[in-house]
């Protein structure tokens, strides 16, 4: 039987690979992203190519009730939802008391509050038939906080905090949660996020494919955290823990100021 996942954000990015990887094997699909005529793009390609069925969802997943609407929506698609990925976010340069606050706060909304809404309702069908996958992308920003991008790197710790107590939840009930950790990604983030000119954005950018294909074996594999470079996770679990905290600050701090 083929399995059916739920994508936020697959217009794009990481999101379209996404769907792309899971269609590949055979997995039927509902992507969701505010471009409808983008989701409309990739549908068409992934039934073409794959013979799968791929329903889509075009809605502002972070304005209120936005997750609610997403679940009503798919719900009524008839299809059962066995994997869950929670990959729609956005972040933003700036320091904190110089950005606009509504804008932060819809950052919370959409990277917090629409993921933790989405996790609970389809949690709760995934217990219910037996099981199921989620996964939620996080970042390597996890590890530490962001000066520049104060709120963006908090919201991707509450991610990675979450999602590990989650899975200890519902593990046991046959439901896995995994937190994709990825660093730098060739992706429309940098610009959105209005980092193109900052020190951060100049180093390795891994490509949205090898990401996508690297979280999803992951979470396949009920892993907990998974960042996809071998040299980011040596520093996140062995590096960054050890330096002193204000030089780890400033360093950050230094990297994503404006060129």
């Amino acid at each position: 039987m083929s399995q059916t996942a739920l994508i936020t954000g697959a217009s794009s990015g990481i999101g379209r690979e996404f769907a792309r990887y899971h269609a590949a094997k055979g997995g039927d699909l509902i992507i969701t992203a505010r471009r409808g005529d983008a989701l409309d793009t990739l549908k068409a390609e992934l039934e073409a190519a794959h013979h799968v069925t791929v329903h889509t969802i075009a809605l502002d997943l972070g304005a209120p009730k936005g997750a609610a609407q997403l679940y009503a929506a798919a719900r009524a698609t008839g299809a059962s939802i066995d994997i869950l990925i929670n990959n729609a976010g956005f972040g933003g340069q700036g320091a904190f008391l110089e950005r606009d606050l509504a804008t932060d706060l819809a950052m919370i909304d959409l990277n917090v509050k629409a993921l933790v809404t989405l996790c609970h309702l389809v949690g709760n069908d995934m217990v219910a038939q037996g099981g199921g996958k989620i996964l939620n992308v996080s970042s390597t920003a996890a590890y530490m906080p962001g000066p520049l991008q104060a709120t963006y790197y908090a919201t991707k710790a509450y991610v990675s905090s979450f999602s590990q107590a989650l899975d200890e939840e519902l593990r046991a009930k046959g439901v896995t949660v995994t937190a994709l950790e990825p660093g730098i990604v060739a992706t429309e983030f940098q610009a959105v996020a209005d980092l193109e000119d900052t020190a951060i954005v100049d180093m390795n950018r891994a490509t949205p494919a090898s990401v996508a294909a690297y979280g999803y074996e992951a979470m396949q594999r009920g892993e907990l955290r998974a960042i996809n470079e071998r040299g980011l996770r040596f520093l996140a679990n062995w590096v960054f823990p050890l330096l002193p905290r204000r030089g780890l600050l400033k360093r950050i701090h230094q990297s994503q100021m404006k060129s």
